[in-house]
């Protein structure tokens, strides 16, 4: 099965060309633009991926000796996601299938996340699946590839989020993560100690607007100096290490105590990339032995490869709907 996939759900405009299991071409593109604005503007991303679709499909087809009618499914990310960039990406699909008389499959990007370290590795279910992007964080049960369970979230701001808001605070540029993962490398962890929200309370939910809050107040207080942005991005990073660590402990006792026993546990997102926090979980999980999957990194961040692995995944006849509307806020659990 010869799958197509479109992911345009915010600042990354890609295409992935997949075969069963094998990734025939992958292109991702960022979106350089937001960078002066300090974060993503909708209209500007809408735009780019106007302008980028039809490019980077002429290259795939022309570099591969493919056209349109080679396909086998035509898929799409149609949320949760900004609605212009998501209105833009599945329009296109869309019309890509409609002239080439293929099926169209609307993808949940979420999905494509939680699924994307099935791709490199044989998981062993249940497994508790941590979803940490700059939209995102959410902890998940999964029984199997279909058999997916929300159990908690943010009641606030994502991780990459709170990351990007706290770079901005101290005069860092986007995206922040990266910029707060570098400065943090010379910075003293212990200097501050930062609020760790709902990290007391017994559930799976993630709290980060207090730590951003606490942070614009030490900056006010402060003399703001490349010190103490090294000293605060040290200690902001290891903060929220042990906030998502805590929130994995208390998570397997819930579900012990529920006859579930979590046999692995998958870090999927964009921030999965930072190598901090990696090491901290796989200390954690090694201790447990638990074992611990991530996606390839080229599926870790926004891509295609792992809107069209979930396609394969899970495809079946019923999926395709060539008049499905994108959803801004679509959850995992909504019917495609």
């Amino acid at each position: 099965m010869l799958v197509f996939a479109t992911e345009t759900s915010c600042d990354e405009t890609s295409i992935c060309l997949m075969e069963d299991q094998k990734i025939i071409d992958h292109i991702i593109f960022s979106q350089e633009i937001h960078k002066a604005h300090g974060g993503v503007v909708p209209e500007l991303a809408s735009r780019s991926h106007l302008e980028k679709l039809q490019e980077i499909t002429e290259k795939i087809f022309k570099i591969n000796e493919i056209k349109a009618e080679d396909i086998d499914i035509f898929a799409a990310t149609c949320g949760p996601g900004l609605i212009g960039s998501l209105l833009v990406g599945s329009t296109y699909t869309k019309s890509l299938a409609l002239s080439a008389e293929k099926p169209f499959v609307p993808m949940n990007h979420l999905e494509g996340h939680l699924l994307s370290t099935s791709f490199n590795n044989y998981i062993v279910y249940p497994s508790l699946v941590l979803l940490l992007t700059g939209g995102h964080t959410q902890i998940y049960l999964m029984q199997s590839s279909n058999q997916i369970r929300l159990l908690g979230e943010s009641v606030d701001d994502a991780i990459g989020e709170a990351f990007d808001k706290t770079a901005k605070l101290l005069g860092l540029g986007y995206p922040g993560g990266l910029e707060i993962e570098k400065r943090a490398k010379i910075g003293d962890e212990n200097f501050f100690v930062l609020p760790m929200p709902l990290t007391k309370e017994k559930n799976f939910n993630f709290s980060f607007s207090g730590i951003k809050t606490y942070i614009n107040l030490l900056i006010k207080k402060n003399k703001v100096d490349d010190i103490f942005i090294n000293n605060l991005s040290a200690s902001f990073q290891k903060t929220v290490s042990e906030i998502i660590i805590t929130k994995i402990k208390t998570g397997l006792i819930i579900l012990k105590e529920k006859g579930i026993v979590i046999n692995s546990i998958s870090v999927v997102g964009g921030v999965s990339n930072n190598k901090y926090i990696r090491k901290k979980i796989e200390d954690f999980v090694d201790k447990d032995n638990i074992e611990l999957y991530y996606p390839l990194k080229e599926m870790m961040s926004d891509n295609a490869a792992m809107i069209a692995w979930a396609c394969i995944k899970n495809y079946n006849k019923e999926k395709n709907d060539i008049y499905f509307k994108p959803q801004p806020r679509m959850k995992i659990n909504e019917k495609l």
